[in-house]
């Protein structure tokens, strides 16, 4: 990412100015502020503003005045029963602020977070720059065989340089388009004219959220089965949050994170095993499942879940957080 002198100008003017106030500030924030922290090829997240601190949320669960009971430890505690138990409203107390630059492609997946503000450059406005998102090589890969909306082996060199070759010229294509028909000779309006953009182009905005919901972006969208590039941003923004609401987010990488929500069928599997009580059909199921991670795809047994209330992707999804014993007493 390469920022303009315009934009550098702007940049550490903004990063030089100090107001005082009486509201509670994060030392590590204050850092950030107004920084871009870059993302992909040409994007980047920059914080804006922000409000609260993890005192916010103990102040507000106690619904106390000033800092409640100043104890550290105490308000850790809180804060981590809060998020084991699911109490949710005072994570809300707390905001934050971001500027992004991202492709389109990836906003109108960011956009189905809708428990935000957003303020997006306008196309019928402005000129939109000549800024596309091209990916490495090593993040083209072929259409998934198992998973309908994820990505499966990476690409050759050779046929990744093919499909590189094509967004380029695709993506040059489409802009002197773009640029001809809001030429003089036509003069079609800006509105219009975009229509015939692709969406790797990239977009911006102003996007502003509370730490509750901001939690739900993170858990989704930093999750390793999440598309690379929303990804990316995810993991950035964890990143501020981090250092924002240091207590939050440990209590959110333990229970969120880290943690594991299990159905009914899938906790009574757990439980029969820890008890050594698994049925003979459970034992052989684990089993064979754990077999075919070993095979070819070609050579790997099929299973027939029927009956078992729990689907076969339940199955992978249990047996890929919880390492079970197929033994039977």
């Amino acid at each position: 990412m390469k920022l303009s002198s315009e934009e550098q100008a702007a940049l550490e003017e903004a990063r030089a100015q100090s107001h005082a106030t009486r509201r509670p500030t994060v030392a590590a924030l204050e850092e950030r502020l107004f920084a871009p922290i870059p993302c992909l090829d040409h994007g980047f997240v920059r914080l804006v503003d922000y409000m609260g601190d993890d005192g916010a949320i103990v102040q507000a669960a106690r619904v106390s005045y000033g800092k409640g009971t100043r104890t550290v430890n105490k308000d850790r505690g809180l804060i981590r029963y809060l998020m084991r138990h699911r109490h949710t409203t005072p994570l809300e107390m707390c905001e934050l602020k971001l500027h992004v630059k991202l492709p389109i492609f990836v906003a109108r997946q960011w956009i189905r977070h809708r428990t935000a503000n957003v303020n997006e450059m306008s196309g019928r406005y402005s000129v939109l720059d000549r800024e596309f998102y091209m990916p490495a090589p090593e993040h083209l890969a072929r259409q998934s065989t198992i998973n309908n909306q994820g990505r499966g082996r990476v690409l050759p060199a050779e046929q990744a340089h093919e499909v590189l070759a094509l967004l380029k010229r695709d993506a040059a294509q489409t802009y002197a388009s773009y640029e001809q028909m809001m030429g003089d000779d036509i003069g079609l309006a800006r509105e219009l004219a975009r229509m015939n953009l692709p969406v790797n182009l990239y977009t911006q905005w102003y996007w502003k959220i509370d730490l509750h919901n901001l939690l739900h972006f993170l858990s989704l969208r930093a999750d390793s089965h999440a598309q690379y590039e929303i990804r990316v941003y995810a993991e950035a923004i964890g990143d501020i949050v981090k250092d924002w609401v240091p207590s939050v987010w440990e209590a959110f990488q333990d229970y969120r994170v880290s943690g594991a929500f299990l159905s009914g069928p899938e906790l009574s599997v757990v439980n029969r095993a820890l008890r050594g009580e698994l049925t003979e059909r459970e034992a052989t199921i684990i089993a064979t499942m754990r077999d075919n991670q070993q095979r070819p795809a070609a050579e790997r047994s099929k299973i027939d879940f029927s009956g078992t209330g729990m689907s076969a992707r339940e199955w992978r999804g249990l047996l890929g957080r919880f390492d079970l014993s197929a033994a039977r007493d």
